[in-house]
C-alpha cells in the first residue's frame, strides 16, 4: 500500500463501506515567538473544522514522551499510554488508518512512523494535510467505536545515538533539518549548532512542492540516490532536530521506494551530550 494518499482518494475511500480511521495531527515547531504572541493549538484548530469524522491526537502530550535528560524534546511515548490513545480514537490492526495535518506533513509523518514502526499494517498521509482538501469539515468531535490496536515495538526502523554515528560512517545518514542548522550558521533551538559527523544535508522541505504535496516517486528517487541512497536495506538513517521532520523525509523515501531507519532523539539528544563530536560546515567530513 502507497504511503500517502491524495485528497480525491481519501473522498472516494470515505464514501465507501469501509471508510478508513482519520486522526488529525495539527502542530506547529514553537520556535521563538514573539513576546505575547499565542503558541499554536492544535487542539483549538481541530475544534474550529476538521475532516468529517477525524480525531484529534496531541503530537506533544501523546506521540512523544516526556523529555527527560539526555533523550532529546520528543522522546518516544509509552507504548501502552500510546495504545490506550489510539483505540481510543478508534484504531484497529484490520481496518485503514489515514493521518493529517494542517499541511506541513511533519506531524503526520510522525504518527503515520510511530504507527508503522508499533506494527500498524495499512496507515497513510494524506498528501498536502487539510490544506489539500476541499471537502466538508465538521467541528463537532465524533465519538468513535473503540479500536484494538496493541502497539509493539519494531524489530527495526528505529536508530540510537551510537547506530546513527555508525550509520554516517557505513551506509548513508540524512540530516532532514535546514541546510543553515546542518552547518551550524544558526541554531535556535538546541545547545549548538551543527550535524552528526559523516551525515549529509537533506532538507526535508525539498521533498515537497511549494503546496505541501510530495514530489513524484520517481523525482523523489532520483533526489535520494544523488545523495547516495543505493536502496539497500538497513543502509538509509535519518534525523532532525527532534524525530518530526526526520520522519517525514522517511515517509519520502518510503514514497520513493525506500526503507530508512529514524533516529528519533536527533540533534536534540546528540548535541545535549557534550562528549559527542560536532561537525560544522557545509561537508559532511
Amino acid at each position: 500500500m502507497n504511503a500517502i494518499i491524495s485528497a480525491s482518494e481519501l473522498a472516494s475511500e470515505l464514501a465507501g463501506d469501509t471508510p478508513p480511521v482519520l486522526l488529525d495531527i495539527r502542530w506547529q515547531l514553537s520556535v521563538a515567538k514573539a513576546a505575547g504572541e499565542p503558541a499554536f493549538d492544535g487542539r483549538a484548530e481541530y475544534a474550529k473544522g476538521h475532516l468529517p469524522g477525524a480525531v484529534f491526537i496531541d503530537l506533544d502530550a501523546e506521540l512523544a514522551g516526556h523529555a527527560g535528560p539526555g533523550e532529546g524534546r520528543h522522546p518516544l511515548p509509552d507504548l501502552a499510554d500510546l495504545g490506550a490513545v489510539l483505540r481510543a480514537a478508534g484504531v484497529s490492526a484490520d481496518r485503514d488508518v489515514v493521518v493529517y495535518d494542517g499541511g506541513q506533513g511533519w506531524a503526520a509523518a510522525r504518527a503515520w512512523w510511530l504507527l508503522r514502526w508499533t506494527g500498524h499494517p495499512s496507515v497513510r498521509v494524506l498528501d498536502g494535510g487539510l490544506a489539500a482538501w476541499d471537502g466538508p469539515l465538521e467541528t463537532s468531535a465524533p465519538s468513535p467505536e473503540p479500536g484494538t490496536f496493541e502497539p509493539a515495538p519494531g524489530a527495526t526502523g528505529l536508530l540510537d545515538a551510537d547506530a546513527a554515528a555508525a550509520l554516517a560512517r557505513s551506509g548513508l545518514l540524512l540530516d532532514a533539518r535546514a541546510a543553515e542548522r546542518y552547518r551550524g550558521d544558526v541554531e535556535p533551538i538546541d545547545r549548538v549548532g551543527g550535524h552528526i559527523p559523516g551525515a549529509v544535508s537533506a532538507p526535508t522541505t525539498e521533498n515537497v512542492a511549494a503546496d505541501g504535496r510530495f514530489h513524484s516517486a520517481a523525482e523523489l528517487a532520483d533526489r535520494f540516490k544523488s545523495l547516495g541512497a543505493t536502496g539497500d536495506p538497513g543502509q538509509v538513517g535519518v534525523y532532525c532536530g527532534s524525530g518530526v521532520s526526520g520522519a517525514h523525509e522517511v515517509l519520502a523515501l518510503a514514497v520513493a521506494g525506500i526503507d530508512a531507519q529514524l533516529y528519533v532523539g536527533s540533534w536534540s539528544q546528540w548535541s545535549s551530550d557534550e562528549s559527542r563530536p560536532v561537525a560544522t560546515g557545509p561537508d559532511p567530513q
